[in-house]
């Protein structure tokens, strides 16, 4: 393969496993942390009323991709009620129906939400509002309440906010009484601001919200207005109570629908209350949870939907490449040499277990003990595969040697030795004994060495609890890793250890190069 298809193969694994990760963390709102909490808020809304002889009906808007929050969960509590929910023109709203009902009624909607990034999706520029036809005496009231708006204010968003407080003015004057009526009730004042900035060719919606702080616990519902700049061509929000423009800063919206917001049969008895509630809980939790009220296929296919047992397991085998791409770099970087490509990994995961200082003795008193019986055995002239079998046979009798005198002494280490991998030890100890043999003790005691240094660097990395985190919940990560090592595995120049070795050679001139020739004298010197 050539090296252009290498970094080309290199990249676009980075790339993806840098996407996946990119869009789990910032979409998704996987966290980066094994200990994050996100803040979640419980929502409820009451709705009591009282009930007329006859079928009842009980509208009321619900939430739908509120901006800056998430809804995770959400319940409807209404006894011997039928429910339907309605969706239209990026709104949503649940109907309750009963044919017959009597006395108080009460009815809930409770929602999980929390605070979220993804932005409120702006509608698109409107279209020029129809006006309202109003009759007389009612025109004449309409023309007149907005010339006097007109000299008050400078463009669209400044002339809705003085309209917006002079119909919600204490003092009301004659035109803002005729135009409200007698059944002057809050929830009409916002429409009706609607209906005569249409008469200005000011588009208005209409928008209920929230606030969410810390240690409420009853909510009120308030209306803005969001309005269209025609100079600046964008939404600008404005309180549809006192004319303040902007939005408060907690702000949670309830609902976007075009009418009030709750309607039970025109029943001017009907009232709702809502109530909050703070709590803080795992930000993976409160990820899945969003994700599952999304899409049910991505958690389908997910490690996380698999049983705890399975989760537990990969938890492990997904941190194995980890310790194998530090043990690449030690090896074909640094130049430490070991017993076996994976033995040190291996025995880097029995540590998670045993704990390294634990691990390190159990190690060495197997292998010495191995060794032992493997120099004994070289007298009696085995052939390979029975040489193995029976040092193989004696490293599980150590190891349970090892068990019941620790249990005796009062050492509670029989699990851990029985993670060790037995076949791993065996060739280790027949390795050890081989290098012995043909390199002398030095050689294999350096190797031995070397095999547990790189285990101990591995378990530090690998028992990292981030690191453990962010390899299971974003798996993706081992592309990156693959490209990496893709890339180390062209290397072919010095080890850090070789460029120490030979250091002697950069500094001393090479006793057989010849010497440089000296510049030729000048003429007639």
């Amino acid at each position: 393969m050539k090296k252009t298809q290498l970094y080309l193969l290199a990249l676009i694994l980075a790339v993806l496993g840098v996407a996946g990760f990119y869009y789990k963390w910032k979409v998704l709102r996987f966290p980066v942390s094994p200990q994050s909490d996100s803040e979640v808020w419980e929502v409820q809304a009451r709705v009591e009323f009282i009930a007329r002889s006859g079928p009842n009906k009980v509208t009321l808007p619900i939430p739908h991709n509120p901006p800056g929050y998430s809804v995770i969960d959400e319940n409807f509590v209404a006894r011997n009620y039928g429910m339907n929910i309605e969706r239209s023109r990026g709104a949503r709203e649940v109907q309750w129906q009963i044919r017959r009902a009597s006395g108080t009624q009460a009815l809930y909607y409770r929602a999980t939400i929390y605070r979220d990034d993804h932005p409120a999706a702006e509608p698109i520029a409107p279209t020029p509002p129809e006006p309202k036809v109003y009759e007389e005496p009612f025109a004449t009231a309409r023309a007149t309440l907005l010339d006097q708006v007109r000299e008050k204010s400078v463009d669209s968003t400044t002339f809705a906010s003085a309209l917006v407080r002079q119909i919600n003015a204490r003092q009301r004057n004659e035109e803002v009484a005729l135009l409200l009526g007698k059944n002057d009730k809050p929830e009409d004042r916002p429409l009706l601001a609607i209906d005569l900035l249409a008469d200005r060719q000011i588009s208005a919606r209409l928008m209920y919200g929230f606030e969410l702080n810390d240690g409420s616990v009853e909510a009120e519902l308030k209306p803005f207005l969001r309005i269209w700049d025609t100079d600046l061509k964008q939404w600008r929000p404005i309180n549809a109570i006192t004319g303040a423009e902007g939005l408060p800063e907690n702000l949670f919206v309830w609902s976007t629908a075009q009418k009030p917001v709750l309607t039970v049969d025109d029943n001017p008895r009907a009232h709702i209350a809502f109530s909050l509630q703070r709590s803080l809980a795992d930000a993976l939790d409160t990820a899945m949870e969003n994700l599952r009220s999304r899409d049910e296929n991505f958690i389908a296919y997910s490690l996380l939907n698999l049983p705890i047992e399975t989760q537990q397991t990969f938890k492990i085998l997904l941190l194995v490449p980890v310790g194998a791409f530090i043990m690449l770099i030690l090896r074909n970087l640094v130049g430490i040499k070991t017993f076996g490509t994976f033995m040190p990994v291996l025995v880097a995961l029995a540590f998670n277990w045993t704990g390294l200082v634990a691990g390190l003795i159990l190690f060495a008193l197997i292998i010495s003990l191995g060794l032992l019986v493997r120099f004994y055995m070289e007298r009696l002239k085995l052939l390979l595969v029975p040489r193995l079998t029976a040092v193989l046979i004696i490293v599980v009798l150590l190891m349970a040697l090892v068990s019941v005198v620790s249990n005796k002494l009062g050492f509670n280490v029989g699990l851990s030795v029985a993670l060790f991998p037995m076949i791993i030890l065996t060739m280790t100890i027949e390795r050890v004994s081989v290098a012995w043999e043909e390199r002398g003790a030095g050689y294999a005691i350096k190797q031995a060495l070397g095999s547990l240094a790189i285990a101990a660097l591995a378990y530090m990395a690998m028992g990292q609890p981030r690191l453990q985190h962010l390899i299971f919940v974003f798996p993706e990560l081992l592309l990156v890793l693959l490209a990496v090592t893709l890339l180390l595995g062209r290397y072919s120049g010095y080890r850090l250890s070789e460029l120490l070795r030979f250091r002697a050679l950069a500094r001393d001139p090479d006793p057989i190069a010849p010497p440089p020739a000296k510049p030729d004298a000048p003429a007639g010197a």
